[in-house]
């Protein structure tokens, strides 16, 4: 029966790999941007007509038009607020407008409306490159898949799929959904899930991804997770609630604006009939107060600390990093202390063959004691048996034929060589570690490795050492977050001292806390929080979880971290890469430097304004421009971080 990855050949066409689709939103699909470029039209007709002298029913109609475009959606948000009891700073706009209208300054409050209305624009267009940024990282699902039924074949919605279905992957498409290779093998791209540069082997056992880019083979991958579940559906999830939470900063100052705004009403007031009580004349009093009304507005206070962290949110998820929430954004900042998981942290969470050693008399070298413990332990399921045959497939040996293949569960595996009987285990178990052998067995254990020993015919052969592999980052990682925090991190896992202690002294880490079950990292962190420190703790378990939830921030390794520790984290590195982990932190200072900058930027411009109108005459053409000036100023200094250059990567010496 042909294989069903030989029914629809598809041709394969050399080229590019396809970039991931990417949905921007058009300018002119936003109500703010189409009313204010109506607004704008309509004053630039106007404008000429009313300063060349022309009637005023040519150009009235034109600024009353204008007032409306650009006016009533703010005014009518402005009222459904006052109805709430809410004093909304763009009612107050509108308001200071049609109160230089009503003065006869008509010309001055139809400039304010359009600029204004462009600031609020520009506004809109800015928060919607932002999601866009982030929404790229979710545009990576197909939408429909090739499903496999008894017969044939069938097209179906990507998010019908469920685990147990197998679908078929052709060469060039998508993968539609997280699952495993049953059949078929390929070049597939993960650079947007992993962010593996090149493209990796996929063949049957291994893992695919939902979104990953399929090469030149086909794939045949039965689903394991229902497309809610998928890494991507937890991506949109997670950048769903960044969207939907404020920073502590933006709360604060939504606090402050009901009273700063109702403080301006009152003090507009005072402007307007102190004045009027000394004998002022009612028209210059009014626009003094209109002007100070506009100038005094804090616009520019509310706008400084949004644009900021949601361009770092989007800067950081481009590069692999998902905040949860603006929130988080804002206090991986704040952090002073770090504490590191080891297994699938600072490691890669998979044992590898780490040094071979073959014993005197063997007869063999490197490579032949590998390929006979390869071949004895190729039909074992057990997680070191697999680091020892992957060993020898790196290495592309080739593996003599065994027979009479037998487990023992903790002791280790037994077969027949060209008649004669290896032996692949526990040197504890085995009893066989005398000698040389006894002595390469316990000079592997003082460095934290696993030893494997090898016999054939009861007599000892070689020592073969399996370990967690460091993560190439580790050591530049840890430098720079010990740069960061002014501490060096701490280490915190349920290995053994003796492991733990050896793999902190290869990455710089001092402090180890080793042997360590849930509840002892939580309390860990427990204690240095109430000593007062910001704590940033980076695991991938469930054993890590307690920790995570306890932390000041917690970071989870997105690849091979469990669905509790994602859940639990509040921030995600979804690609796996380490180094990432002080990058982000960096960032996050940038951006709360650059909310500082902006409340200082506000502030001054609003205090110069205000001075300005009360100490002697401020134009009101002049106090709009400054005034929305200073907004559009606050709001685009936020929106730097959207930049590549403002994301460096301390652990690799500058940008990336």
């Amino acid at each position: 029966m042909p294989s069903v990855l030989d029914q629809r050949p598809v041709p394969v066409v050399a080229g590019p790999r396809p970039a991931p689709p990417r949905r921007r939103t058009r300018v002119l699909a936003l109500p703010e941007a189409r009313w204010a470029l109506a607004a704008l039209a309509l004053f630039l007709i106007a404008l000429p007509l009313n300063l060349l002298g022309a009637p005023d029913w040519l150009w009235g109609p034109l600024f009353a038009a204008t007032y409306v475009t650009g006016g009533w959606e703010p005014g009518w948000e402005g009222l459904k607020a006052l109805k709430d009891k809410t004093l909304d700073v763009d009612l107050l706009m509108v308001v200071a407008a049609l109160g230089a209208a009503a003065i006869g300054q008509v010309l001055d409050g139809a400039l304010l409306i359009v600029i204004f209305a462009t600031s609020g624009a520009l506004e809109a267009v800015a928060t919607a490159r932002t999601a866009d940024s982030v929404r790229g990282l979710l545009d990576l699902a197909p939408t429909t898949a090739t499903r496999l039924v008894s017969g044939g074949e069938e097209t179906v919605a990507a998010e019908e799929l469920k685990a147990g279905d197998v679908i078929l992957v052709r060469p060039g498409e998508r993968v539609g959904a997280d699952g495993q290779v049953l059949d078929g093998a390929s070049d597939v791209d993960q650079a947007t899930i992993t962010g593996e540069p090149l493209p990796v082997v996929r063949k049957a056992g291994d893992e695919v991804f939902a979104g990953t880019v399929n090469g030149t083979g086909a794939l045949r991958v039965r689903v394991d997770r229902d497309p809610a579940d998928s890494v991507i559906a937890r991506i949109v999830k997670m950048v769903e609630e960044a969207s939907e939470t404020k920073a502590p900063t933006q709360l604060f100052i939504e606090k402050i604006e009901q009273r700063y705004s109702i403080g301006m009403v009152i003090a507009t007031l005072a402007v307007f009939a102190i004045p009027l009580a000394f004998g002022s004349a009612l028209q210059p009093a009014l626009l003094r107060a209109m002007t100070f009304m506009i100038v005094a507005s804090p616009c520019a206070v509310v706008l400084s600390t949004m644009p900021p962290l949601l361009s770092a949110i989007a800067n950081a998820g481009r590069h692999g990093v998902l905040a949860k929430s603006a929130v988080v954004m804002e206090r991986l900042g704040q952090v002073d202390a770090v504490a590191l998981d080891k297994t699938g942290t600072l490691t890669e969470g998979t044992p590898r063959v780490t040094e071979i050693r073959t014993l005197p008399g063997s007869g063999l070298d490197e490579d032949g004691l590998l390929a006979l413990a390869a071949a004895a332990e190729q039909p074992s399921e057990h997680p070191l048996a697999r680091a020892v045959v992957d060993a020898a497939r790196e290495r592309c040996l080739s593996l003599p034929e065994t027979l009479d293949f037998s487990s023992a569960p903790g002791q280790g595996v037994s077969v027949t060589v060209a008649g004669r009987t290896v032996q692949v285990g526990s040197p504890a178990r085995l009893s066989a570690a005398t000698g040389p052998a006894s002595v390469a067995v316990a000079e592997l254990e003082e460095t934290g490795q696993t030893a494997v020993l090898v016999l054939r015919d009861d007599g000892p052969v070689g020592v073969i050492g399996i370990a967690d592999r460091l993560r190439r980052d580790a050591a530049a990682t840890v430098t720079a977050l010990t740069g960061l925090t002014g501490r060096s991190p701490v280490l915190l896992t349920g290995d053994n001292e003796r492991a733990a202690r050896h793999l902190a002294a290869q990455v710089g880490i001092t402090d180890v806390r080793a042997g360590l079950l849930p509840q002892d990292k939580a309390a860990a962190v427990q204690k240095w929080e109430a000593e007062g420190r910001k704590v940033l703790v980076v695991g991938d378990g469930v054993n890590d979880a307690p920790a995570l939830a306890a932390a000041h921030t917690g970071i989870a390794m997105g690849k091979a971290g469990s669905d509790l520790a994602l859940e639990t984290a509040d921030a995600v590195v979804v690609r796996d890469e380490l180094a990432t982990v002080p990058a982000v932190v960096a960032l996050s200072r940038t951006a709360r430097r650059l909310v500082v900058q902006n409340l200082v930027i506000a502030g001054v411009f609003i205090t110069a304004l205000v001075v300005w109108d009360l100490v002697a005459t401020l134009p009101l053409p002049l106090g709009v421009a400054g005034h929305e000036g200073s907004t559009v100023i606050v709001g685009l200094n936020g929106l730097r971080l959207l930049r590549e250059a403002a994301w460096t990567n301390p652990a690799r010496g500058g940008a990336e």
